[in-house]
């Protein structure tokens, strides 16, 4: 399966060795190159692993691997072919998804399917086959790529934020089932970056309209053609921002990337200590007197 240089090279000849998925363009391509740069080994996987020979070129460093996420037997034969190059594993970036956009009664359920086969499913389908050799080693860091929308969902990206939802969820899980393991577990959230995530290539659109969504999700449909390209975000120092991740001994649970998602977190958290302590007296209100004895 593996279709680059195929000369062997030892588990400790690299200081580093990251799997990254969805590596032909975009986030997972930018942080590819930057572990390369600095002189570590990369397992890049893409659905056509001629894509990242032909943006990388052949090294002895890097190891193209054509890679179908949904496909839950041939990530375990991917990452095997991993461990036998290099030996080990020691940062996987989960980053291989994409988006959908339309209101959530437009979007069909054939759309929401395919969207979480990939999103979600494919996520674990490729975190279930690194986990074994990290386990084994009692060291790693699982790092899966999210999304402002993985902290706040809105009109127009209702499915696609709830897939990444689901991420964050899985991956406060795997942060508190892996750390006594030694193994690290990181949620990356970016804001708008500067890459083909808004293109056709990497963006579904929903083609049924509901003309009542008009002023909410299909403004976010037009707004999304005017900031493609425009995004504030620069990939490249995201990718910088990822290698500092995974060298942090202590690296977060939690990794914000860009001004906007930062605004958005603080903005929700507002929100949600607001409407938390307005609601307050109904949402205690639930719960048994506190002079009633609890059932035998």
């Amino acid at each position: 399966m593996a279709t680059a240089n195929t000369s062997s090279a030892t588990s400790s000849t690299f200081p580093r060795v990251w799997f990254i998925t969805g590596a032909s363009r975009g986030i997972g391509a930018r942080i590819a190159e930057a572990a390369l740069a600095q002189g570590d080994a990369v397992v890049a996987t893409a659905r056509d692993a001629t894509s990242i020979d032909q943006r990388f070129g052949k090294l002895d460093a890097l190891l193209p691997v054509a890679l179908d996420v949904t496909n839950e037997a041939q990530a375990a034969v991917t990452v095997q072919a991993a461990l036998a190059r290099f030996g080990r594993i020691d940062v996987l970036v989960n980053n291989a998804g994409y988006g959908l956009l339309g209101a959530v009664e437009e979007a069909t359920a054939d759309e929401v399917r395919r969207l979480y086969e990939t999103n979600v499913f494919g996520l674990l389908n490729v975190t279930r086959a690194v986990l074994p050799s990290m386990r084994e080693r009692r060291a790693g860091h699982v790092v899966n790529i999210s999304s402002v929308g993985g902290y706040q969902s809105g009109p127009g990206f209702g499915v696609y934020c709830s897939t990444k939802f689901a991420v964050e969820g899985l991956t406060e899980a795997l942060h508190g089932e892996l750390a006594p393991l030694g193994i690290h577990a990181t949620v990356v959230e970016p804001g708008y970056f500067r890459t083909e995530f808004l293109d056709s290539t990497s963006l579904s659109v929903s083609p049924r309209i509901v003309d009542d969504y008009a002023a909410t999700a299909g403004a976010v449909r037009e707004a999304a053609t005017r900031i493609n390209l425009n995004q504030p975000g620069d990939p490249v120092r995201l990718a910088q921002a990822v290698m500092q991740l995974a060298a942090s001994p202590t690296p977060p649970l939690r990794l914000p990337l860009g001004t906007d998602t930062l605004q958005v977190i603080s903005e929700k958290n507002a929100f949600v200590e607001q409407e938390t302590a307005q609601w307050r007296a109904v949402s205690a209100s639930t719960d048994f007197p506190k002079d009633v004895a609890l059932a035998a």
